[in-house]
């Protein structure tokens, strides 16, 4: 076992990563971010014969109310979860190191589909199910391999009309720069305004573009007469990428400027070599039930999820929050403090 405090290579284990097709939250890159925003990271890594097999970047924040010290894994960890012997190493190495820092418990979000199979191999490995998740564990997986014209094909006809819309309509799209980021705050803060959620501060943004945008992410801002009217920020490793982060104006929403961003930044990862676009986020809902409510409900992540529904692809559910426990007094009070807090 290797540990960041030890000699860990964060180049390295970017390459594993992206080798081993895991998720952005899993790069050194993400650990980085967050450790501006009140969080620590340390990597931990099992290494064989030919270099790195598995690993977690590992997340630690002292929560409020003398609760302690949460460890949480997003979107990870990086392992074969069908060799039961790698598994067992990998989590004796996670739980060496989160008991070390003192936390009181592990929090993973796994990048595994969510199975019977997955969830009674998460309890045989001691994880219970957490009244928490962090990431939202739903979301539409777009398939974006073929042409132009096949990817579109996928979408419904009123999905292609108001990509064609926004053309018509003298809407540009450009790769935004640091300059940018002024404006695609201002639009974040009027989306959050408009549609009821709180929003990243403009110093998240820029450091999310600053640390990203070089190799893993991209910026696209749409305009109209050089009125910014909408942006859109995706990252991307190995073959998927994500749509982490949209803003839009309250003016010229009838021109479709989301759309075309949505669009450019597909065209964008495929250019990095993507065949999978996350739409990233939809309501924690049966494929049935969102089909039924979406047209009627707008609140929390249903706004969103019929602009996401047109572009195709299929209804994807990771495993979600499973909690480990290393002390159950205090996990019982943050359970409790979830629960009065929801």
């Amino acid at each position: 076992m290797k540990r960041s405090s030890e000699i860990v290579d964060p180049a390295a284990w970017d390459r594993f990563v992206n080798a081993s097709q895991g998720h952005i939250l899993q790069t050194s890159t993400w650990g980085e971010l967050k450790s501006g925003f009140g969080w620590d990271h340390e990597i931990v890594m099992v290494d064989g014969a030919n270099g790195i097999v598995s690993g977690a970047m590992i997340l630690f924040r002292r929560v409020p109310l003398r609760l302690g010290v949460i460890a949480y894994v997003p979107r990870g960890p990086i392992v074969d979860w069908a060799d039961e012997a790698a598994v067992k190493t990998l989590f004796a190495a996670i739980d060496y190191v989160a008991k070390d820092r003192r936390a009181a418990l592990l929090k993973i979000e796994p990048d595994v589909e969510d199975t019977t199979k997955a969830r009674q191999q998460m309890r045989d490995l001691g994880f219970r199910p957490s009244p928490q998740t962090v990431q939202p564990p739903r979301t539409i997986m777009l398939d974006i391999t073929g042409t132009e014209e096949q990817i579109l094909a996928r979408m419904n006809q009123g999905t292609r009309r108001k990509i064609r819309t926004a053309e018509k309509r003298d809407v540009t799209v450009r790769r935004g720069e640091g300059a940018d980021l002024a404006s695609f705050s201002t639009l974040s803060e009027q989306t959050g305004e408009r549609d009821g959620f709180n929003v990243h501060s403009p110093e998240y943004f820029r450091a999310v573009f600053d640390l990203f945008a070089a190799r893993y992410g991209a910026l696209f801002m749409a305009s109209l007469d050089q009125r910014d009217l909408a942006g859109l920020m995706v990252l991307a490793i190995g073959r998927r990428a994500w749509y982490l982060y949209g803003a839009s104006s309250n003016e010229e929403r009838e021109r479709m400027p989301n759309y075309a961003l949505q669009w450019h930044a597909m065209q964008w990862a495929r250019s990095k070599g993507c065949t999978q676009y996350d739409l990233w986020g939809i309501p924690d809902e049966d494929e049935a039930v969102l089909e039924t409510q979406f047209q009627e409900r707008h609140d929390g992540l249903w706004g969103v999820y019929g602009f996401k529904r047109g572009f195709g692809g299929r209804v994807y559910r990771s495993l979600g929050a499973w909690d480990r426990v290393y002390n159950p007094a205090i996990y019982t009070a943050y359970r409790l403090a979830v629960h009065q807090r929801d």
